[in-house]
C-alpha cells in the first residue's frame, strides 16, 4: 500500500466509540495504546520518526480525550477488547502492538489472547503483570495525582519526567491529563493498577521488546526485571539511559530507533 497522510476516524466499540488517528500503509501495522493521563498524542512524537509508509492506528482509550464519552467499564480486559475491536475494525492481517504505562499492561492482556495476527509487542514503560508494593493508601494518593493543573505539574516534574519537557509537550500533557470521564480518571489507581495478569502473561508466544527508561520512577528498570520478565519467557529488556516515565515524549528518537529495529527483526 503507499503512503498516506493519517486520518482521523471513530471506531464503534462496546457501548460508545473511541477516537484515533489511522494511517495506511506498509505492515506490520502498529497498534498503539497510551499511558493513564495521555492520548493518542503521546505517539506523536516517535511516529514522526518512523518511515512515512509505517501503518499505524493510535487512539484515545474509552474515557480518555475524545473517547471520553464511551461509557465504562475501563477495566484492562475491557480495554484489551476495545484493542481487539479497532484491529478487527481495520482487518489488519499482521500488527505490532506498542503499549506505554497502563497502555502496556493493556497490551499484555490482549496478547495473552493470542489474537490472530499479532506479531510482536513493544512494552514502553510497561506497568508489571501484578501490583508491585501497591498499598491503599498509594492508591488513593495516586487516584488524586490528576484533580488540577497544580497536581498534574507535580506529577510531570517530580514523578512522570526525568527530562524536562519542552513547552508545547508540557502543555499537551496538562492538557491530556485533563480530558477524562471522572471514573476512567479514578479506574487506573483504584482497580487497573491491581489487576493480576501474573497467570496469564506466560501465555504470551511472540517476541517482546520492553523499553525502561533508566530515571523512570514508576516502574523503574529493577521493578521490570524481576517482576515482568521471569513471567514472559519471550522478552527481552533495554535500558534508556536518563530517561523517566514518558519516554515517546522525552525520548522519541530512542523508542523509534528501537521500535524500527524490533520491526525489522520480525
Amino acid at each position: 500500500m503507499s503512503a498516506s497522510t493519517p486520518i482521523g476516524r471513530y471506531f464503534d466499540v462496546q457501548g460508545g466509540q473511541v477516537y484515533g488517528h489511522v494511517r495506511e500503509g506498509d505492515g506490520p501495522a502498529l497498534v498503539l495504546l497510551h499511558y493513564w493521563g495521555g492520548s493518542h498524542r503521546t505517539w506523536r512524537p516517535v511516529l514522526e520518526l518512523l518511515g512515512p509508509t509505517q501503518a499505524f492506528v493510535a487512539y484515545d482509550h474509552r474515557g480518555w480525550g475524545a473517547s471520553a464519552a464511551a461509557p465504562g467499564p475501563y477495566g484492562i480486559e475491557q480495554l484489551a477488547d476495545d484493542a481487539q475491536q479497532v484491529v478487527g475494525r481495520l482487518g489488519y492481517d499482521e500488527f505490532v502492538v506498542v503499549g506505554h504505562s497502563t497502555g502496556g499492561k493493556v497490551t499484555q492482556a490482549l496478547a495473552s489472547r493470542r489474537p490472530a495476527g499479532l506479531r510482536g509487542l513493544v512494552l514502553v514503560a510497561p506497568a508489571p503483570p501484578a501490583p508491585v508494593g501497591v498499598t491503599p493508601e498509594f492508591q488513593e494518593a495516586l487516584s488524586h495525582a490528576y484533580d488540577s493543573a497544580e497536581t498534574i505539574g507535580r506529577s510531570i516534574d517530580q514523578v512522570l519526567t526525568g527530562r524536562p519537557l519542552g513547552g508545547a509537550l508540557r502543555a499537551q500533557v496538562l492538557e491530556d491529563s485533563s480530558r477524562a470521564a471522572e471514573a476512567a480518571r479514578s479506574a487506573w489507581p483504584r482497580q487497573g493498577l491491581v489487576e493480576d495478569l501474573s497467570g496469564s502473561v506466560g501465555k504470551i508466544d511472540v517476541p517482546v521488546l520492553v523499553l525502561t527508561g533508566g530515571a523512570d520512577r514508576v516502574d523503574p528498570p529493577q521493578v521490570l526485571r524481576e517482576h515482568l520478565l521471569p513471567l514472559i519467557p519471550t522478552a527481552t529488556l533495554t535500558e534508556l539511559d536518563g530517561v523517566g516515565h514518558l519516554s515517546p515524549l522525552e525520548a522519541p528518537d530512542l523508542v523509534a530507533r528501537h521500535l524500527a529495529d524490533f520491526l525489522r527483526t520480525l
